[in-house]
């Protein structure tokens, strides 16, 4: 099956189906909604979180220069106020 067959059918998938539901918990960001989970919830979304971050740590340079764009974002809407050297 080739990739955007898949993600079209993966993209139709209502959230009343298992996979739809392990997304929406994924995908959830409103604290008060995931405070609301249960403790299997929280896992996943917890899991989730953790494998997204872990993810960013495969690839150092990437992260790096990720890291100093928004060190220069933050300079150019703040300026060097503060900025001990």
């Amino acid at each position: 099956m080739p990739w955007m067959e898949f993600c079209t059918l993966v993209s139709g998938l209502m959230p009343d189906t298992p996979l739809g539901q392990i997304v929406s918990i994924r995908a959830e960001s409103d604290p008060k909604t995931i405070k609301s989970f249960s403790k299997d919830q929280r896992k996943i979304h917890s899991d989730w979180r953790l494998k997204q971050a872990n993810s960013q740590l495969d690839n150092p340079q990437k992260l790096n220069n990720d890291m100093s764009n928004l060190e220069k974002m933050f300079e150019s809407l703040f300026g060097n106020k503060g900025v001990k050297e």
